[in-house]
């Protein structure tokens, strides 16, 4: 994003992997889970507008939810993420590619579907509930909006980059507030 704006932070809440795979140029990367426990001490380093970005808004979302709580009330959500923003012709940074959470989980958890199917008919019936249960859970997710095979996903070694950062790193690159 360019502009006069000096007081605009924007935090990409998405995992370092995705981070690195795509971003929006100036953007600082805290991702969720260290937001969501480091909430407070993030909060005192915020001093202007925020826009809180991820891959399509819902962790965005949850971090404002979080935000909000510790006194930022001057935090935004980017409809559509960082691809939405990257389709806009907005100005961004490409890494080294690699499937968003998103792609990884319907990938997942329709794999896992068409093996409960297909272990129920060949391997055992009981096998099918499998393929209930990803149903379940999907079902669950859509609820709560979260994701807890997206939490999963995003451990695995494909998704890990050697600058995962820390809570004192993702914080401490931030510029203090005036």
């Amino acid at each position: 994003m360019t502009g006069n704006s000096e007081d605009l932070v924007i935090i990409d809440v998405r995992s370092a992997a995705e981070f690195e795979s795509l971003h929006i140029r100036g953007s600082y990367n805290v991702p969720l889970p260290l937001l969501s426990e480091h909430t407070g001490t993030l909060a005192e380093r915020l001093g202007g507008s925020v826009v809180l970005v991820c891959q399509s808004g819902v962790r965005a979302e949850q971090a404002r939810g979080h935000l909000a709580g510790a006194g930022v009330e001057r935090a935004m959500v980017l409809n559509g993420g960082v691809p939405a923003f990257a389709a806009a012709g907005g100005e961004v940074v490409r890494g080294a590619q690699r499937w968003s959470l998103e792609r990884q989980v319907r990938m997942a958890a329709g794999t896992l579907v068409v093996a409960g199917l297909a272990g129920g008919r060949f391997v055992s019936p009981k096998v099918r509930f499998l393929a209930g249960g990803i149903g379940a859970g999907l079902a669950f997710s859509a609820a709560t909006n979260t994701c807890a095979m997206g939490q999963v996903l995003a451990k695995m070694p494909w998704n890990k980059t050697a600058a995962e950062p820390t809570a004192q790193s993702a914080i401490g690159q931030l510029p203090a507030s005036r």
